[in-house]
């Protein structure tokens, strides 16, 4: 009896680990584990049409591709926050800083986690249009 292996990953021209037969990258099921340390059973509640195996499959080939997978992760961040830093200001940010309002994070002066006095909403309102 002939037995076959079924990796469950595949590379494409670039070099880039997806998960076989879906538009998954490996490295997304790997952010998901880091960002929330999921474990495989919570990852295949999140993405239904993955199955068990190929969730493991992932985790696998991040294990046996750590440094490069962490490497490319790390660039990402670092591009990310290069164009972040770059990027201008929305018009609800450049409105809420007019308003006097520092950011959406629950700090005092926040918009996040109060009622906006109706002034303020007025304010916004006006600078948005």
């Amino acid at each position: 009896m002939a037995v076959q292996a079924s990796t469950h990953i595949c590379l494409d021209e670039r070099g880039v680990a997806w998960i076989d037969q879906t538009n998954v990258k490996v490295v997304e099921v790997v952010l998901d584990k880091l960002a929330h340390g999921s474990s495989a059973e919570e990852m295949h509640f999140q993405y239904p049409h993955l199955s068990l195996a190929q969730i493991y499959a992932a985790l696998a080939y991040y294990h046996d591709h750590q440094t490069e997978i962490d490497a490319h992760i790390k660039r990402g961040a670092l591009q990310y926050e290069n164009l972040r830093s770059k990027a201008t200001p929305t018009r609800f940010q450049k409105a809420a800083k007019k308003a006097g309002q520092n950011s959406l994070k629950g700090e005092p002066g926040s918009l996040h986690g109060r009622s906006c006095p109706s002034g303020d909403i007025r304010r916004l309102k006006a600078a948005r249009s």
